[in-house]
Formats: C-alpha cells, structure tokens, sequence
C-alpha cells in the first residue's frame, strides 16, 4: 500500500523519519510531504534516502503538470499520516484551509487520514485546538494520542509525539480491512476513584488513568464507539465518543451498569477502591494528639456486578478486567476471572517501578479461558493494541448474546 506521510514543523519531526522505516518494513511504500517549516527540524534528502521517493515540499514545484500534483496523489494513496502534526496544521484541517501541498493533499483525498499531534501542553488543551480535533474527528479523523513527560520547550505535559512504534501500529490498523470493533459500542473505565474522608481529604491510590485511556483510544482508532468513565485524574483524556467523569466508587458503579446493557465490550481498566470511609464527616478533620481510627465498608464491586448480570439474564457485553497486584499476579488474576465470570483478566505487578501506576509503559498477563499469556514491558499504547487484538478474536468467535451496534 502507499502511504502518504506528512511531516510538519516541530522538534518530533525526527521521529517521522523512524516511523518511515516503520512502514516499510511493514511493505508499505511511503511518499513524504514536507512543509517549509519541517524543513528546517529535517533534510528532505533524508526522506528521501529513506523512502527511495522524491519528497514533495512545495505546492507548485517545478516539473509537468506540478501544479496538480496533489490531485494525482489524494487519489493514488491508500492513507495520509500526519506526523507530527502542529496545532497550524490541525487548525487548516478542520477549517478546510490549503494554501499548501500537504493541507491541500488532505482536502482532495478520500483515503483515511490518521494524525499524530505533537506541541506544548498550553497549546494541546487550548480550546481552539480542542475543538479542532473534536471536528476531524467528527469527519472521521482518526489519532495517535501524544504522550507526556519532558517536551522540547522544557515544560512537563502532554504534547509530546508518540513513539514511532505507537505510529506505525495505528497506521497498520487503519489499512486493515474493517474489524469486529467498527462500529460496536465499547465502554472502558479508567483512572482511580477517589472516597470522601472529609470536605478536604480522601482515600485514593496512584492510577493516572493512562492504561485506561490508550486502550479507549485504541479502540476508538478501531472503530468503536467509545464511551469513557473516567475518574480524577489530571491525565489529558482521548478524543472519544462520550467522557464522564465520576469521583466515587459508588459513582463510577453507577454510571458503568447504566451504560453497560447498551454495549458491546466493557473494559474495566480502573483502579477502582475497594474500601471507603464508613461516614463522610460533614467537616474538616481536626488534627489532635489522638490516634484516628477510620471504619470502612467494602465498595460496590462492579465487574462482580457486571458478571453476575451475564449470568442471570444471557451473554450481554465482554467483559475484560484488570487486576493490579503485587504478588501470584497470574494466580490472582486467574481466580479473579473465574470468581467475577469476566472474559479476561490483565493482570499487571504494580510492586514494578517501570510498569502500571504513573508511568508511561506496562508489562502484563492476559489471562482468558485458554490459559495466561505474558507480554513484555512495552509502551500502553502497544499494550491496549494487544488486548484489542483478542478482544477482536473473542468477538469473532460470538455469534449470539451481543448488543446490537446498530
């Protein structure tokens, strides 16, 4: 297939140069569109070395018929893949702007268009820029959602290009054929919850939402529709079909098995409480020279929920778990699987400093009906990829008991 990779002005744009590579070795042919300011981050003669093609880095560069260029292209290519893509880019996209090759290439193509967003973290969550992304992706855009840590400008966010890997995988998916996911319904749980001590403090734990949120953004690259339940988090949430944002245990039990009969696959990737405060005190706890003893009562347990409700009324939805753990993970998953009649369980040993909790890579166990398969450390990206993966096979295998996704 030929793949349209479009290279923008930023400090990622090294990184295209790698996703390149990527593609190709996958068997892809890639055509490079360069815009002037990518040029100065980029040599063209490095595509160009790379991709065996002239890179094309201006609208009416010399040659027959140069003019129309773009037009020849828009209808030979099998994808357009942006990478990185500057907030200028994305404002031109969705405003239907093209005074140059690149944004005049998006507006004659029918392809699919995938974009890799790549700036300051001010600027991501711009409101401009949100909504931007919001109308591409009502268009049918489809994204590799930045990561977060250190950026160029010396900030610490979200907004830096995803690694190329991560990429290249969304690029894959998208010259697939339609999968089980188009068009189905999913809802994924993410990010921790948060129970009530006093007006001030609460109990909760380290989830960032992170796993949660690429696995809401794979499925949404998919196809799926995809609704979010996350809890607080100051993690940046994907561009999907519906957030709703919960607080409480009791909260996110609630909002989860409202939606849960209307589709296809949940995914609880939240690191939901198992215990809260007894009482809320109506205010703020003094500090004494006493002990304080806290009472808590056992929360609502979702996926237990959820499994008991395929038990009693047919299939309903897949149901797939998490299980943090920090000791017999497998062993503890696997009971857990069996015990809340869930489909599959990913377990994951949060005792790990570069895995589960706050961090931007996981290394896990799928656990399912035919035993537990263990993945190495890799980005979540990659992982919410491989738990898609059976997720699709799971739902080849059903013929009843399904939601409708019409």
């Amino acid at each position: 297939m030929l793949i349209a990779l479009g290279v923008t002005g930023g400090v990622g744009a090294y990184k295209a140069v790698e996703v390149a590579r990527g593609l190709q070795r996958g068997g892809h042919e890639v055509v490079a569109i360069m815009t002037t300011a990518a040029t100065k981050f980029v040599g063209p003669l490095t595509f160009e070395a790379i991709t065996g093609r002239r890179v094309i880095t201006g609208q009416f560069e010399a040659g027959a018929n140069a003019d129309i260029e773009h037009i020849s292209l828009a209808s030979s290519i099998d994808l357009l893949l942006i990478a990185p893509a500057t907030a200028n880019i994305l404002g031109k996209m969705a405003n239907g702007l093209a005074d140059d090759f690149l944004s005049t290439l998006y507006v004659a193509t029918r392809a699919p268009v995938i974009v890799a967003p790549a700036m300051n973290t001010n600027m991501f969550a711009h409101e401009a820029v949100r909504r931007n992304l919001e109308t591409l992706r009502a268009r049918g855009v489809r994204f590799v959602e930045p990561g977060e840590g250190y950026l160029a400008c010396g900030w610490i966010g979200k907004g830096r290009l995803a690694e190329p890997d991560d990429i290249v995988a969304a690029a894959v998916a998208a010259t697939r054929p339609d999968g089980p996911l188009r068009g189905r319904h999913v809802l994924v749980a993410a990010g921790p919850t948060f129970e009530d001590i006093d007006p001030v403090r609460f109990v909760g734990n380290r989830s960032s939402g992170r796993m949660g949120f690429a696995l809401a953004a794979e499925a949404t690259s998919r196809g799926a529709v995809v609704v979010l339940i996350a809890g607080p988090t100051s993690t940046t949430p994907p561009h999907v079909a519906e957030v709703i944002s919960v607080r409480s245990a009791s909260e996110m039990h609630g909002a989860v098995l409202a939606r849960a009969s209307d589709v296809d696959v949940v995914v609880m990737a939240a690191a939901v409480a198992d215990y809260a405060p007894a009482e809320r005190a109506p205010g703020k706890l003094s500090k004494t020279d006493d002990t304080l003893t806290l009472v808590l009562k056992p929360t609502p347990d979702i996926l237990a929920d959820l499994g008991a409700r395929r038990l009693s009324g047919g299939r309903g939805p897949l149901l797939i778990g998490f299980a943090a753990e920090t000791e017999e993970v497998v062993e503890r998953a696997t009971a857990k699987r069996d015990r809340k009649h869930v489909d599959l369980i990913v377990a994951n040993d949060v005792s790990r400093g570069d895995a589960g909790f706050d961090v931007d890579t996981n290394a896990v166990t799928i656990v399912g009906a035919d035993g537990a398969e263990s993945l190495p450390l890799q980005s979540k990206a990659r992982v919410a990829a491989e738990v898609f993966d059976r997720v699709e096979r799971l739902l080849l295998g059903r013929t009843v008991g399904l939601p409708s996704s019409s």
